[in-house]
């Protein structure tokens, strides 16, 4: 992982994915508030007299993200800029770029930058350069089968005493996706919420698995590890789509915030 640095002070990263859909659908699915939502997380876009002016993003209770649109050019660009993620450190600026290829596919480029003199900061561009990745598996699901869907978003978390394999390894015994392999069919072991599907991405470094549901709908789900500070957290996102997705969503919730506090309880 490398950080660029320009003379003025310019620090970035970037990530790019090739992804199936016009610069309209993709620039649907990147830049308004339906769209965030679908593959990344809750978001909202607020607008000044029809012009964009900040978004809002819910990574869960207590944890929003609000930033300034800083650059709107429909179907090429979306910049914004936040606060940085650790107190005292410079804004940090996120760019979106969209560039038409031939065959129905468009280049999602996002480029996230801070101004600093020194490399104390590095760690937020390095850190969310490994993360694009995986975020980016879940737009290219997303375009390939849901695209244009309604949809709605299921996520929760629990502590796990630990590092992050300890966590990893008791959430796919738990959850029984331990040893499953890409491309497998998979269906939930009795006494875990009813879910299956196509595995589409599992790894070990960093830890995460990818679904593409069929049940219980169509969707997306999202198994993995996060630390926060020496608390490591598992992670159960559910990305469901279709007419119906709210009404999945909401049935689902309570059926896995039980499993999970019963498998995974708060530290006493």
């Amino acid at each position: 992982m490398s950080v660029k640095k320009e003379a003025n002070g310019r620090r970035s990263v970037e990530v790019t994915i090739e992804v199936p859909g016009t610069p309209e659908e993709v620039w649907q699915a990147i830049a308004t508030g339906p769209g965030i939502s679908s593959w990344f997380v809750p978001a909202t876009i607020e607008e000044h007299d029809g012009t964009p002016v900040a978004c809002t993003l819910e990574f869960g209770p207590g944890m929003s993200s609000r930033s300034i649109v800083k650059t709107w050019k429909p179907l090429q660009e979306f910049t914004r800029e936040s606060d940085g993620w650790v107190p005292g450190s410079p804004p940090l600026g996120t760019e979106f770029h969209i560039e038409a290829r031939a065959g129905g596919t468009c280049v999602v480029r996002v480029v996230q930058s801070l101004f600093a003199d020194t490399d104390d900061w590095d760690g937020q561009l390095t850190g969310a350069e490994e993360g694009w990745p995986g975020i980016f598996r879940i737009l290219h699901l997303y375009l390939t089968h849901f695209r244009g869907q309604p949809s709605a978003t299921m996520q929760l978390m629990a502590p796990v005493s630990g590092t992050p394999a300890d966590a990893w390894a008791a959430l796919t015994n738990a959850a029984g996706i331990g040893g499953v392999s890409v491309g497998q069919q998979f269906v939930a072991p009795a006494g875990t919420p009813a879910f299956g599907g196509v595995v589409e991405y599992v790894s070990d470094s960093p830890f995460g698995a990818l679904l593409r549901l069929d049940t219980p709908g169509p969707g997306v789900a999202a198994l993995g590890t996060i630390e926060f500070g020496s608390t490591v957290m598992a992670t159960v996102t559910f990305f469901m789509y279709g007419d119906d997705a709210n009404d999945v969503a909401a049935r689902m919730k309570p059926q896995w915030q039980a499993w999970l506090q019963e498998r995974f309880p708060m530290p006493s």
